[in-house]
């Protein structure tokens, strides 16, 4: 049986606390909290009915992290009294880039907390001094107990709190090992109620595998208020940062970062990171401007048709193998181009993942390309879906990839038919197609026959 949880409410400014202390956090007048039942039996200002056109909304500002890149995708910053679940797999870096966080906030003078479940302090200190120097008002705490990490944050009142992680906290009252649904869900709902008491912004910290089928923080997703995905492939230094959910302005926004010996460093523009080591002259090698999140980002695709080995499902990295069979199927049936048995491998450089269907035009552009052994120009961008009939379709955003290409250089583009006009940026020449068939018919002109490609 799950124990009883008292609260305290405060007689000057009617704020609560999970225990008794002697001064009130919210207003900081000595000895006025006073028992308010236990948690979850509600109290009588919770469920006062009032009109909701008399209640003021919005109001919450957001408290800048000085990194630029999170400032980006919070839309300013943590809110006071929010609580963020950042999840990805182990090893990407999340407990760097929440480390440097709490370091940038508490440079500018208030107390930070690090409630450190997995690591001991000298782990942590030994990570914090390969980063660079730690702010005297950056405060830690380990241990997994969520006791102590309530009355640390009750203590101190922090402005920021990360807690790494979510699946090693435990409540010793409950049954089941850390890590388990019904503890995280616990710990969960016991840290975003203390969140919400006392206005402390808090950032949990969650790991899931590779295809994100971890229960733990999946099952909690509805209950904070932001949701950050933190993924990039260990194998390369570049990370993303993407708002999946968000309370206090868009989801969606994209920060991107390069991890380092020294820590992740914010990248205003990863362009010359994803296509600065691009080789012209190659066949199987287009650009497509795809949106991560609200962001877009020029991504090269490769694609190379290997020995025969008929009956093999094709060799993907980046994109979904089953949308390449798919498109291969398409490109077979609704093209001339003849791929054969030959084994197909198709890539997204630089350690993006793309899971939109925009990229649908440039994977067959590619194939066709490595097929007939012809170079694609390399000022030319593409995107759009593929319909199984081999149709181009409309896909979003089409102003700011077009847009994006332009900046950095791209001079011609292929674009789905119903891509507005006023989307194309004066001086490119922009090129909408119906079909895949008109798409290669457009392109194979430009191609370039590679003499010394065999």
């Amino acid at each position: 049986m799950a124990r009883r949880i008292d609260i305290y409410s405060c007689t000057a400014c009617d704020g609560v606390a999970p225990q008794w202390v002697g001064r009130c956090p919210h207003c900081g007048q000595w000895n006025t909290l006073t028992t308010a039942g236990p948690r979850g039996g509600g109290t009588a200002a919770a469920t006062k009915v009032v009109s909701l056109s008399r209640v003021e909304g919005g109001g919450a500002l957001p408290m800048p992290t000085g990194v630029v890149e999170v400032d980006r995708v919070l839309g300013g910053g943590f809110v006071s009294g929010s609580v963020t679940l950042v999840f990805g797999p182990p090893g990407v870096g999340k407990s760097t880039l929440l480390f440097q966080v709490l370091a940038s906030v508490a440079a500018t003078g208030v107390e930070v907390l690090l409630a450190s479940a997995e690591e001991s302090l000298s782990q942590v200190s030994g990570r914090a001094a390969r980063i660079g120097a730690v702010p005297e008002n950056l405060l830690a705490l380990a241990g997994p107990d969520v006791v102590a990490i309530e009355a640390a944050i009750v203590r101190h009142n922090p402005a920021l709190v990360v807690v790494d992680s979510i699946q090693t906290v435990s409540d010793d009252e409950l049954p089941g090992a850390a890590g388990s649904l019904a503890q995280v869900r616990a710990c969960v709902d016991r840290l975003t109620r203390l969140a919400k008491s006392t206005g402390v912004a808090v950032v949990l910290v969650g790991h899931v595998t590779k295809d994100g089928d971890l229960a733990g923080p999946r099952a909690v997703e509805h209950l904070v208020d932001t949701v950050l995905s933190f993924d990039g492939d260990r194998h390369h230094s570049l990370r993303v940062l993407t708002a999946v959910k968000h309370r206090f302005g868009p989801a969606g926004e994209v920060g991107i970062f390069e991890m380092r010996d020294d820590g992740l460093r914010a990248v205003p523009d990863p362009g010359p990171m994803l296509l600065g080591d691009r080789m012209a002259g190659i066949p199987g090698s287009v650009v497509v401007p795809v949106l991560q999140g609200r962001r877009p980002l020029l991504v090269e695709v490769q694609a190379l048709l290997g020995p025969s080995a008929a009956g093999t499902r094709p060799r993907t990295l980046g994109i979904d193998a089953a949308r390449v069979t798919l498109l291969l199927a398409v490109l077979t049936r609704r093209t001339e181009v003849v791929v054969g048995a030959a084994e197909v491998f198709v890539a997204a450089v630089g350690g993006i993942s793309i899971t939109e269907p925009a990229v649908d035009l440039g994977v067959a552009i590619a194939v066709a390309s490595a097929a007939e052994e012809r170079v694609i120009p390399s000022d030319l961008v593409v995107f759009g879906e593929l319909g199984l009939g081999g149709e181009v379709r409309m896909v979003p955003g089409a102003d700011r990839r077009l847009a994006e290409a332009w900046r950095a250089g791209f001079t011609r583009a292929l674009v789905p038919p119903s891509t507005p006009a006023d989307a194309f940026p004066p001086g490119m020449d922009v090129v909408p197609v119906r079909t895949l068939a008109e798409a290669l018919a457009g392109t194979i002109p430009l191609w370039s026959t590679v003499a010394a490609s065999r």
